[in-house]
């Protein structure tokens, strides 16, 4: 725009000139406004607010102006010679003043500065303003964008590793079942084939554990005859037969057996318990015999396992409760009813408690008469007191007073031996001190040798 001569200004128009001018210098001096769409600050309060100060600052120490008169001069001159006589105390509080405005100007200089500074700075050296807005607004864009998709990106990650470990955890799951199982046939397939080879290292041990014991037997039968034959030739001496009539010295007595047997020998469901270890060693026998049968405890215990058995006595009291119990019994005396029966006539004779009851010779007769009754092969088990036991003869023996002498282990041996017995085997069983817990003081080996079984049996199997 041209501007038109000075000297065609109006009044007004050369007046509105001036201040357009001083505001120019001032703003050149103190910019302020927008600089490439930046708003500058206005230090325009601050210089307003600088010059009252340095109008009060130069007002300090002046006194007040005041209407004429005497008495206000005098008030006017005492008002100066105060403020004189006050200088030297205002003087630092002045002195501080104008450095503290002189320091505001030097701030404020400075900052006027740096609006120049920024107001000379070249466009060109700065992006467009509406550039950097169009930036801006691509950059907010970008950030809104980059928080949905993050949050996609965070849904979808979350939503994956939740398969992910559900899926691991179905692996994991079928992996430990398929362990299991797998774990489960192998040990099956080990006990079944270590099953198997126990039952086939037991059909073996067993085939020739029978091998062996029969060939074993078979060894020791052919010695046992070899050895009783000699024996026989050489020991045995003729001996007069003794009648074997008079069994024993029972019928002496008129006293009720049954009774004393109930009261003495034993509770019966004790001495039945006790038989029924015996019925292992006649369990092959088609006939069996009892002698001396009593209350029928062994009869019954082979009843139970299957084995015909007949049992003898000579009380008719036994024999009427055994035939109710249904139970064969025969009321006689042995002697008659073996030799009635003849040779062969059983493969198994059972004889318990009996032959303490003999004289020695009724004994020997005893065992001989058996050895006759029984087929080759067949079994005999002979129980009766232990005389070996010193506590027999202050407790049990002469208790029953039909007993005649105890029967010591050899003798019997010897008595089975000579009528042609062989596998001949003696067990002792009911130790004393069992029953007298007073015998355990003594020692070991002198307990075991005088107050070891209180009875014993005696097995053997005819030879021929």
């Amino acid at each position: 725009m041209n501007e038109k001569p000075r000297a065609q200004f109006t009044h007004e128009e050369e007046l509105e000139h001036a201040i357009r001018e001083i505001r120019e210098r001032v703003l050149a001096r103190y910019p302020s406004g927008l600089w490439h769409g930046l708003e500058l600050p206005d230090f325009t309060p601050v210089l307003e607010a600088r010059d009252q100060a340095n109008a009060k600052v130069a007002a300090i120490g002046r006194v007040n102006p005041r209407a004429g008169g005497p008495i206000n001069s005098l008030i006017q001159g005492g008002k100066q010679l105060i403020a004189r006589a006050l200088g030297w105390f205002v003087r630092d509080q002045v002195d501080f003043n104008y450095a503290m405005i002189r320091s505001l100007d030097s701030v404020l200089e400075g900052l006027n500065g740096i609006n120049r500074t920024l107001k000379t700075i070249p466009p060109r050296f700065d992006p467009p303003i509406e550039e950097l807005r169009r930036e801006a607004r691509e950059l907010k864009d970008i950030q809104s964008n980059w928080l949905a998709w993050r949050r996609e990106w965070e849904d979808k990650l979350a939503r994956n590793e939740v398969q992910f470990l559900r899926a691991v955890a179905d692996l994991q799951s079928a992996y430990a079942h398929r362990t299991a199982v797998l774990e489960q046939r192998f040990e099956e397939r080990t006990a079944s084939q270590h099953k198997d080879f126990e039952g086939a290292l037991e059909r073996a041990n067993f085939s020739m554990q029978q091998r062996f014991w029969s060939e074993l037997e078979k060894v020791r039968v052919e010695y046992e005859r070899i050895i009783y034959a000699e024996i026989r030739s050489v020991r045995q001496r003729p001996a007069p037969l003794l009648s074997p009539s008079g069994a024993g010295t029972e019928a002496s007595l008129d006293i009720d057996w049954v009774h004393f047997a109930n009261k003495f020998r034993g509770d019966a469901p004790k001495i039945a318990e006790h038989f029924r270890s015996y019925v292992t060693h006649f369990e092959a026998c088609e006939r069996v015999l009892d002698i001396g049968c009593g209350r029928g405890e062994f009869l019954s215990a082979l009843k139970e396992k299957g084995v015909s058995g007949t049992g003898i006595d000579l009380y008719a009291e036994n024999i009427e409760i055994l035939r109710a119990e249904g139970l064969e019994a025969i009321q006689g005396d042995v002697f008659e009813y073996l030799d009635q029966q003849g040779p062969g006539s059983f493969d198994g004779i059972f004889c318990a408690q009996v032959i303490e009851h003999l004289p020695p010779a009724k004994v020997w007769a005893l065992v001989k008469a058996c050895a006759t009754a029984l087929k080759p092969g067949g079994v005999i088990v002979f129980e009766t007191p232990n005389p070996e036991c010193l506590a027999i003869f202050a407790t049990h023996f002469y208790i029953d007073p039909s007993h005649t002498r105890p029967v010591p282990p050899a003798l019997l041996c010897f008595y089975l031996e000579e009528a042609g017995f062989g596998r001949i085997d003696v067990h002792r069983f009911a130790p004393a001190y069992e029953e007298r817990p007073e015998l355990n003081a003594l020692p070991a080996s002198l307990k075991e040798s005088f107050f070891g079984g209180l009875d014993y049996y005696a097995f053997a199997r005819k030879l021929s």
